[in-house]
């Protein structure tokens, strides 16, 4: 699971569970932890040690989505480096993972894949932080949405290839060939973070999910496709074309439609609950 705020009900509920969980580090308390290490001390022993180990903590989020160009940005590595040196000091670093939680419109060149980079403002923002990630052996989370891309570029991104069930056509980039969308725009990822220095730090797909109303491409069939697709491919163990073999650790977003959510409409139908609890879509996990 992911939880994008230390909520006390949702860590109590999470004791003794067995449900391995992403917890998050909201933007807003980003800035009062970047130079307080007091600070992220207590956040730490608040948020993750007074639940711990009956809560199954694996990732601390600091962060998400940050843009590079926005006033918090500057406060995104700090707050990680305190939050990492909180945890370490816990005896935990190897048990818990420290990382901020990325998305796609900060790769530049993301097709080919092999040409994926870190340019400009996203370039000066993240390379800093692919460093800290690589020297404290810690994953990138990265937030990928095939649907955004297919409906911004519907011409050149069929909905198919979004959706996992394109029968021909693929895109050849050099030895690599990519039969879904996914897998180019998680290795476009993996490109960049190469280029920034990272070769060895693991991606974690953080959030992908499809709406099931509200936009273009929307609708309970496509998203009940996606899904199932999506399971089945990361699960499978054939990772992807530049990282071959192995399961992609990836969370669907979301759980709950939000439907107070404000915004783009397609925002409040992402889940895979309606809000009064009753599943939208028959998935399996197993």
């Amino acid at each position: 699971m992911r939880i994008y705020d230390p909520n006390p009900q949702a860590l109590q509920a999470l004791r003794g569970s067995g449900i391995e969980f992403i917890l998050d580090v909201p933007n807003d308390k980003l800035e009062g932890l970047a130079n307080d290490a007091a600070a992220a001390r207590k956040w730490v022993q608040d948020n993750v040690l007074n639940y711990y180990p009956d809560a199954k903590f694996r990732i601390i989020a600091v962060g998400n989505e940050v843009n590079p160009t926005a006033r918090l940005a500057p406060f995104v590595l700090p707050a990680m480096s305190k939050i990492y040196d909180a945890i370490a000091s816990a005896g935990l670093k190897d048990k818990i993972k420290v990382s901020t939680a990325t998305y796609s419109a900060l790769v530049s060149n993301s097709f080919p894949p092999s040409k994926g980079s870190f340019d400009g403002a996203s370039g000066s923002f993240m390379g800093p932080i692919i460093n800290f990630l690589k020297n404290t052996n810690n994953p990138l989370l990265f937030n990928i949405y095939p649907y955004f891309s297919h409906i911004q570029n519907q011409q050149n991104v069929p909905l198919p290839y979004a959706l996992f069930t394109a029968t021909g056509g693929f895109p050849q980039d050099g030895q690599n060939q990519y039969r879904n969308l996914f897998d180019a725009l998680l290795d476009a990822a993996y490109s960049a973070v190469e280029k920034a220095g990272g070769p060895n730090v693991e991606i974690v797909v953080s959030e992908s999910g499809w709406p099931s109303a509200g936009g273009p491409a929307a609708s309970v069939e496509n998203a009940a496709t996606y899904y199932r697709n999506l399971i089945n491919h990361v699960k499978g163990g054939s990772g992807s074309p530049k990282r071959p073999g192995r399961a992609i650790e990836t969370y669907l977003f979301a759980m709950f439609d939000e439907n107070q959510k404000t915004g783009v409409e397609s925002e409040k139908h992402f889940g895979l609950f309606s809000p009064n609890k009753q599943p939208k879509y028959q998935l399996s996990f197993n």
